[in-house]
């Protein structure tokens, strides 16, 4: 059963049992409870089934990850895992964040830090709700839009064109591995 968390003045919105944040990384204006407040209330839109945790932290830890679950050799922003088999149920699964690409992205599109991590926790919910942007014609992009507008965050991770900023350049983001299973993370690269 959800718990009843304070969204605003007056309103009170049911959500999911608690996710757990954690932050590896410090970023100047990011607390663990606020984005754990913001990472309920997305779930709750996104209409997750069950709590998801997410840890932000470096560029060489996403590094680490992508390179063992994807195969990329490479930096990403976000990195989405669904739960293992027999998991499933109260738990969506695990959101992963860089810091690092979130900071410097924030920089170059003209946010904050704490906004472009936002961006980046709701891209992650919405693959662990199923949704997936390299194949359904459209319709994560336009959830996300709309999810956007109504938390409040800036332009969102798919609106950009397809292009996403990293380190010193814009590169189009490659397909995912297939199916997102509960050994393949969905990244957005």
């Amino acid at each position: 059963m959800g718990r009843r968390v304070p969204d605003g003045p007056s309103c009170l919105l049911w959500t999911l049992p608690a996710s757990m944040v954690i932050l590896r990384k410090r970023v100047a204006g990011l607390s663990e409870p606020g984005l754990s407040r913001f990472v309920m209330r997305a779930a709750h839109a996104v209409r997750l089934k069950g709590s998801a945790n997410v840890l932000v932290t470096t560029s060489r830890e996403l590094r680490a990850l992508n390179q063992r679950f994807r195969g990329e050799d490479q930096p990403t922003d976000v990195l989405s895992f669904p739960p293992v088999l027999g998991m499933a149920g109260s738990f969506a699964g695990d959101i992963a964040i860089s810091a690092d690409i979130a900071a410097e992205n924030a920089r170059r599109l003209g946010h904050t830090a704490v906004e472009e991590i936002k961006i980046l926790a709701l891209h992650g919910l919405l693959h662990l709700a199923g949704h997936d942007h390299e194949r359904d014609h459209g319709e994560m992009k336009r959830k996300e839009e709309r999810l956007r507008k109504t938390l409040g965050l800036p332009v969102g991770l798919i609106s950009r064109n397809g292009r996403v900023v990293v380190g010193e350049k814009a590169t189009t983001r490659p397909k995912p591995l297939a199916g997102g299973s509960a050994r393949s993370p969905r990244g957005t690269r």
